[in-house]
This record gives C-alpha cells, sequence and structure tokens, in this order.
C-alpha cells in the first residue's frame, strides 16, 4: 500500500544524499572500517586504539561542517581520503527505487533539489559514479553556504539562494537531527528512511513520518 503525502500542497522536494538517495553502506565502510584499519597501519597502532582515537576526533566535531570535510579529515588523521573513496568505488548505489521515485516527482513538475552536508568533493566523486545530476533539478552542498543542515543558519542560506515556500516543501533525510532542524525552519513536510545502510539494522524513527522503499510512495497519490 503507497504511503500518502498530500503532493498536491507540495511544490519543491529537497533530498539528502548519503543514506537517503544513495546507500550508506559506502560511507559507513569508508569511515567505519577502511580509515580505522589505515590509521592503525600509518600510526602503527591496535586497530582499537586506532578507533578510539578516531571516535573522539568524531565526537569533538560531529554536526559541524568540519565532521563533513573531506579536506579536514585527512588533514586530521594525515591520510589521502580522497584516494581511499576510490578503492571502493563499487559501494556507491542507489538505494532501491531511487531513481523512479525521482522519475515520478519530475513527471508530476515538482522542483528536485540535492541537499548534502556532503563535502563537494565527496558529491563529485558520486556524481561521477551516478549520474546524480541527470535526475535532479538542482545539487547544494551545504560547504557552499558555510553551515550544516544542523544550523538554521544554513536554512536560511539556502533560502536566500533557491526560490522555494517552506511551507510547500518536502524534505527526505534519513537524520530525525536534522530533520528537527528542517521543521523548525518551517519545512512543511518531513519524511525520515529507515534503512539508510543496507547492510545495517534499520533505525528506530519516532518523530516524522519514515518509509523503508521509495516504492512505497509509488505511484504518486493524494
Amino acid at each position: 500500500m503507497p504511503t500518502s503525502l498530500p503532493w498536491h500542497q507540495i511544490d519543491t522536494v529537497l533530498l539528502d544524499m548519503d543514506g537517503t538517495l544513495i546507500d550508506l553502506h559506502f560511507d559507513s565502510h569508508l569511515w567505519q572500517t577502511l580509515v580505522p584499519m589505515r590509521y592503525a597501519e600509518h600510526h602503527l597502532l591496535p586497530l582499537a586504539e586506532a578507533k578510539a582515537q578516531i571516535d573522539a576526533h568524531y565526537q569533538a566535531v560531529a554536526g559541524t561542517l568540519d565532521w563533513y570535510c573531506v579536506d579536514y579529515w585527512s588533514r586530521t588523521l594525515d591520510l589521502d581520503i580522497r584516494g581511499m573513496k576510490q578503492e571502493i568505488l563499487e559501494k556507491i548505489q542507489w538505494r532501491p527505487h531511487s531513481i523512479p521515485f525521482l522519475t515520478a516527482l519530475r513527471a508530476a513538475g515538482k522542483q528536485l533539489v540535492l541537499f548534502t552536508n556532503a563535502h563537494p568533493a565527496s558529491l563529485a566523486v558520486k556524481e561521477a559514479r551516478l549520474g546524480l545530476g541527470e535526475h535532479l533539478d538542482l545539487m547544494v552542498s551545504t560547504h557552499e553556504l558555510g553551515w550544516s543542515k544542523e544550523s538554521q543558519h544554513c536554512w536560511q542560506a539556502l533560502a536566500a539562494r533557491l526560490a522555494f515556500d517552506p511551507a510547500r516543501t518536502l524534505f527526505v533525510d534519513d537524520s530525525e537531527r536534522i530533520l528537527r532542524a528542517a521543521a523548525d525552519y518551517g519545512i512543511g513536510y518531513q519524511l525520515a528512511i529507515q534503512n539508510p545502510d543496507s547492510q545495517q539494522p534499520e533505525q528506530c524513527i519516532t518523530a516524522f513520518p519514515a518509509i523503508r522503499d521509495y516504492a512505497e510512495l509509488l505511484p504518486l497519490a493524494g
């Protein structure tokens, strides 16, 4: 049974990238497996100690642009993060039914905008792999705006750049924290992704409507 949204009241759809349109497994494997392994090798540490040090670095900048910045982590960890991404390109995959969903939205005349915290270098890798831009009207990295989506400043900066009515906008993301920031700004509709990483257990989403597969939204109705 398709999930119902009031599509006649939605003009713009803002879509997160990692975990929302694209399987989060690529990023999970990079940051939770490959980076700790290479960090341990580079700094001659046991893997458990390497993971502990990296987790401390992660927690120190969680929710900020640095957390999402390839160059920041390359400097901080003294690793070639860009090169490591190239080693695992095969893990960059669409989530199920992402393309049919985007196709249906475009056919319905919606403005489609990728709105991601990913660094432009990360966005470029995924665009090259999947051709994201072919299915969207615009792609915006928050690094161009100066704040992450967790910040109200970011939403204000997006509004200065993009013509859209927040009350007639749907925002799709896999983070409850970021969905809350969107709601606080005044975005009219939020939708969460329960299973951003195909290789990990589902999230427990309580504050927002949530789906597992875009097939739940097709055909568009309402």
